[in-house]
């Protein structure tokens, strides 16, 4: 594995690059009240949800159109200076960083639904727009956005990381609900991919190459995405297990056999008391499943029975039903504050969260092997899985003030790493990899896959100022 041993990868590799005066002298002419380079706001936008710590960048730009974007990469581009994105702030594994310096360009203010074409299932935005925000744009068209990554993300963000969550097993990833896009090249340019149609045989996809690129080949200003009916039934079930495995047996059970399941999520027992504290439920402190069920209603009835059957089978108890919205709303609910739910049980600490992701039937080899060292190290951590496309996170609750703690956390994700890429799965199923997972991705890819990402960034972002330090080392 290329993440060493001594885990010099704890911190990133923080390189700064001059930012001459006459460039900030510029972007502020130009954007005037969209300009701050006030030290509050510069640390707010130098940081993100994970544990890596970088300086912040020299300045923020807001732009409010695909023009200020524009204007701001190219001053960038006159001088050299790097530009890193940002959205909505929850990425997980150092995006955001200004490890090289430069200026972040906020397009959290550029939040609108530009185009709706309801009977094609098609909608267009801007970047900003964040997945609850856009789905209360639309909810009178009938249609919804099922990306689910938890977080109130951007759409902008989901797609630069191609972020997926709790609704995957059914509806995909921003890879196939992600039509067309609008981006800002390396030189300042605007370039259009792909169109609203399903298909297309034309050319190189640079959609795709743009989805999951994170911001290192271009500054995305609009995406069209895939919409989809709201389903005519919908239902939620929860059922205890006496073992992880006996609940993960069960999910592999019900994808082998064909059931449609809209979501399928895992929480240990240690989740389930954390969140049991945080939202005030009284959930049986065991490994437990979190289902929904779409459809008709016909449809619905019939796939609950079928997985009732197999939970019957694998010893699941307490099998709840939760039909009305408001019970599902406040299971989901829960379910999204299981991060918030385990930070909070360990006041002050820092949390290191894994991402793997491996064939479904390999699931269980991946999470007991991964259990049993977690509960040896002693670091206190939690467990949550989007366990019906075989996409699991650990979260390691950390003391900041022992820095031991740390280093046995990153060997745990190396080791669970290491399992994954041996049982033909990924170091990250939705998160990116930032800077945390930059050495997991050469064990992943190759040296020859990165040396060709490499030639691509090279050839599209020749001076390197598009979020760099990202994806692989420069």
């Amino acid at each position: 594995m290329n993440a060493p041993d001594t885990f010099s990868h704890l911190q990133p590799d923080v390189s700064l690059r001059p930012v001459p005066p006459a460039l900030l002298a510029a972007l502020q002419a130009r954007f005037g009240v969209q300009y701050s380079a006030a030290p509050a706001v510069r640390e707010q936008h130098g940081r993100d949800e994970g544990s890596l710590q970088a300086p912040p960048p020299a300045a923020v730009v807001f732009a409010h159109s695909t023009q200020d974007v524009q204007d701001a990469v190219q001053l960038a581009s006159q001088y050299a200076v790097p530009v890193i994105p940002y959205g909505a702030g929850s990425s997980l594994e150092g995006h955001l960083l200004a490890v090289q310096g430069g200026i972040s360009l906020d397009v959290s203010r550029m939040n609108q639904v530009l185009r709706m074409d309801a009977e094609d299932l098609t909608v267009t935005v801007q970047p900003g727009i964040t997945r609850k925000a856009l789905n209360d744009a639309i909810k009178d068209t009938g249609l919804f956005f099922p990306i689910d990554p938890g977080a109130d993300a951007s759409i902008g963000g989901m797609t630069a990381t191609r972020a997926s969550g709790t609704n995957a097993v059914r509806y995909g990833t921003m890879r196939e609900n992600v039509l067309a896009l609008e981006v800002v090249t390396a030189s300042g340019a605007v370039i259009r991919t792909g169109t609203r149609a399903k298909k297309s045989s034309a050319g190189y996809d640079l959609t795709r190459l743009l989805v999951g690129s994170e911001g290192t080949l271009g500054v995305i200003t609009e995406v069209t995405v895939r919409l989809y009916p709201l389903p005519e039934a919908v239902s939620a079930a929860i059922c205890s297990f006496p073992s992880i495995e006996a609940a993960v047996r069960t999910t592999i059970q019900t994808i082998q056999l064909g059931v449609p399941i809209a979501r399928c999520e895992l929480l240990d027992a240690n989740s389930v008391r954390m969140v049991n504290v945080h939202s005030k439920l009284n959930l049986r402190e065991e490994p437990l499943l979190l289902m929904e069920f779409h459809g008709s209603p016909a449809s619905v009835k019939e796939q609950a029975e079928t997985v009732q059957e197999m939970v019957s089978e694998f010893g699941g108890t307490a099998f709840e039903w939760a039909s009305t919205p408001e019970e599902r709303t406040r299971l989901w609910t829960a379910r999204h504050n299981a991060y918030f739910a385990a930070v909070q049980s360990r006041p002050g600490c820092q949390v290191i969260t894994t991402d793997a992701c491996v064939p479904i039937s390999r699931l269980a080899d991946c999470l007991l092997d991964s259990v049993t060292e977690a509960d040896a190290s002693g670091i206190p951590y939690f467990l949550v899985g989007h366990v019906g496309d075989g996409n699991f996170h650990f979260g390691y609750l950390l003391d900041p003030t022992l820095p031991q703690e740390r280093v046995a956390a990153e060997q745990l994700n190396h080791q669970l790493v290491a399992r994954a890429l041996a049982l033909g799965g990924t170091c990250t199923g939705e998160h990116g990899v930032g800077i945390h997972k930059m050495g997991f991705l050469l064990d992943e890819a190759g040296e020859g896959a990165v040396a060709m990402m490499r030639a691509i960034k090279q050839a599209l972002d020749p001076q390197n100022i598009l979020n760099p330090g990202k994806i692989f080392a420069a």
